[in-house]
C-alpha cells in the first residue's frame, strides 16, 4: 500500500509509534483477527462483544506489521500505534490514503437501492476499467474506510457504496471517500426516526456533495420530486435520469419478461441503444439507467454499457431469485421501507404462480410507523397477493390494514394470516406454502428473515 510504513500510518492517525518501523508498507488493512495475513495492519478496538485488543499477540504470530490499539499489551510482540480511539484512526488512515490515490470515486447513497445500483454501475465500469467496489454491507463509517483501504494501484475506479441514518455521517463519509460522481437513488422513507422527514433525509444525503471533487458531477433519479429540487452542484447541473420523457437518461419500450427482468431501449441525448436488464422489476431498469449515466461520463460506449447492464448478477437478499425445486423465492431479506415494500410487492405480482408475501417489521420509521405498517398491508391487497402473512409485532397492523382493505375491494381471492415472532412463522410454513408458489420474503435486517428463507429452502 502506497506510503503506508508505520511511520506514515502514526502521523496519519496522530498516533504513537511503540516499537521499531521496519520500513515495509503495509500490505492490507483489517479488524478481523482472522483476516489478518503477513504484513497487515491490525485495527483493534472494543466491540459490544468482543475486545480486539485480546488478539493482538496473536496477530504478530500471523505476521502482522504491527497493531492500531488503544491500550498496548505488556511486552508486545511487534510495534504497536498507540491512539485514543481505535475507529477514528481507522478513519483518519482511510482519509490519508485516499488522499494520495490517482483514482476516480463513484459515491451512492439513497434510501432504497443503493445495493443493486452499486451492482450495475460496478457492472458497466467493469467493461472498460479495473473497479473496486463496495462488498456486502461495508457502507458505514467502518466500512467505508476499510474498503478504501482495499484499494491499490491497479485499480482504476472505485464504487463505493455510502449509508447513513444521522446528520454529519454523509459529511464524514464524504470526507474520507472524497467523490468524483456522486449518484442519489431517491428519497423514501427511511430513518425517519432520526432525520424526522423526507426533506430531512435530503438534507442528510446530499451531504455527499461537502467533498466531492471540484470538477466532479452528479446523477440523480429526476423522478423523485424531492431530488428534483436539486439545480445546481458546485456550479453544474445534475444529469437526471429516470422514466419521465424530461430527464437526461431515460427508457422506453420496456418489456418486462416477469421474474427473469425486461428489456428497453435507453436514451442519452439523442442516441438510442438497446438493454437486456436481467434482474426483474421496473426498479432494476431504473437501476440500469444510473449506471448509464456514469458509464456516460467516464466516456464509455453505447455497447459497453449494455454489455455492462446484461452482466449483472443478483445479490443476496435483495431481490435475489431462487428457484427451488418445490417453489421459487424472491429473497429480499436485507431490509424493507415502504418504497422497497412496494417495489417488492410489484415484482412479485408479475409471477403467473399463486403469489405469497411474506412481509416482516420494518425499523426506523419514527412515530408514523404504525401507519405506515398499515399502508403496506393495504397495498398488498391491492396487488393482488394470494396470501399475505404479516410477522412481528408492528407487522400488527400490516394486518390489520390488509384485513380492512380486503373487505373494502371486490377481489375476494387474497387471504391473510399473523404471527408474532419469526420462529412462529418458521413453523406455521409448511401449513400455507404450496407447491409451484412464488414466495417473496421481505423485512428490515433486524428480524432475521435469512432464516426464513433457508428453511423454504430446506423444506
Amino acid at each position: 500500500m502506497k506510503n503506508m510504513t508505520l511511520t506514515q500510518i502514526a502521523d496519519a492517525c496522530n498516533g504513537k509509534l511503540l516499537g521499531i518501523d521496519s520500513g515495509r508498507e503495509a500490505a492490507g488493512v483489517v479488524m478481523d483477527s482472522r483476516k489478518v495475513e503477513t504484513d497487515y495492519l491490525f485495527i483493534a478496538s472494543v466491540g459490544e462483544r468482543v475486545d480486539g485488543h485480546a488478539f493482538i499477540q496473536d496477530v504478530f504470530e500471523r505476521g502482522a506489521i504491527g497493531v492500531i490499539c488503544e491500550k498496548a499489551p505488556e511486552a508486545p510482540k511487534g510495534p504497536c500505534i498507540l491512539v485514543e480511539n481505535s475507529l477514528e484512526a481507522l478513519k483518519s488512515i482511510a482519509k490519508w490514503y485516499r488522499s494520495q490515490l490517482n483514482i476516480k470515486v463513484v459515491g451512492i447513497t439513497g434510501s432504497v437501492g443503493k445495493t443493486s445500483t452499486k451492482e450495475f454501475i460496478s457492472a458497466v465500469l467493469a467493461q472498460k476499467y479495473h473497479v473496486l467496489k463496495t462488498e456486502g454491507n461495508y457502507n458505514n463509517e467502518i466500512g467505508l474506510p476499510l474498503t478504501i483501504l482495499k484499494i491499490r494501484e491497479a485499480h482504476e475506479i472505485a464504487v463505493l457504496e455510502m449509508g447513513i441514518n444521522h446528520f454529519g455521517e454523509m459529511h464524514r463519509l464524504s470526507e474520507i471517500a472524497k467523490p468524483d460522481i456522486c449518484v442519489i437513488t431517491n428519497i423514501g422513507q427511511c430513518h425517519l426516526e432520526n432525520l424526522g422527514s423526507r426533506e430531512g433525509i435530503l438534507k442528510a444525503k446530499t451531504e455527499i456533495f461537502d467533498f466531492m471533487s471540484e470538477d466532479g458531477r452528479v446523477c440523480v433519479n429526476g423522478d423523485d420530486d424531492m431530488l428534483s429540487t436539486i439545480q445546481e452542484v458546485k456550479g453544474m447541473r445534475p444529469i437526471r435520469f429516470g422514466f419521465e420523457s424530461e430527464n437526461d437518461i431515460t427508457a422506453s419500450d420496456i418489456i418486462s419478461k416477469g421474474l427473469f427482468g425486461s428489456s428497453c431501449n435507453i436514451h442519452v441525448g439523442y442516441k438510442t441503444f438497446p438493454a437486456d436488464v436481467p434482474l426483474p422489476g421496473a426498479h432494476m431498469v431504473l437501476n440500469a439507467l444510473a449506471a448509464t449515466a456514469v458509464g456516460s461520463l467516464l466516456d464509455m460506449t453505447n455497447r459497453e454499457i449494455a454489455a455492462g447492464i446484461a452482466s449483472v448478477k443478483p445479490v443476496g437478499g435483495r431481490s435475489n431469485i431462487l428457484h427451488e425445486h418445490k417453489w421459487t423465492i424472491i429473497d429480499d431479506c436485507y431490509n424493507a421501507n415502504p418504497v422497497s415494500m412496494k417495489a417488492a410487492l410489484d415484482l412479485l405480482g408479475t409471477a403467473d404462480t399463486r403469489k405469497v408475501a411474506i412481509l416482516g417489521d420494518m425499523g426506523e420509521l419514527g412515530e408514523n410507523e404504525l401507519a405506515l405498517h398499515r399502508e403496506i398491508g393495504e397495498y398488498a391487497i391491492l396487488t393482488k397477493v394470494d396470501l399475505l402473512v404479516c410477522v412481528g409485532a408492528l407487522s400488527q397492523t400490516m394486518y390489520e390494514g390488509a384485513r380492512d382493505q380486503l373487505g373494502k375491494v371486490a377481489q375476494k381471492n387474497s387471504s391473510i394470516l399473523y404471527y408474532a415472532t419469526r420462529d412462529e412463522l418458521i413453523t406455521g410454513l409448511p401449513d400455507f406454502i404450496k407447491p409451484k408458489d412464488t414466495i417473496l420474503v421481505k423485512a428490515s435486517h433486524f428480524m432475521g428473515f435469512e432464516h426464513v428463507v433457508k428453511a423454504l429452502q430446506n423444506e
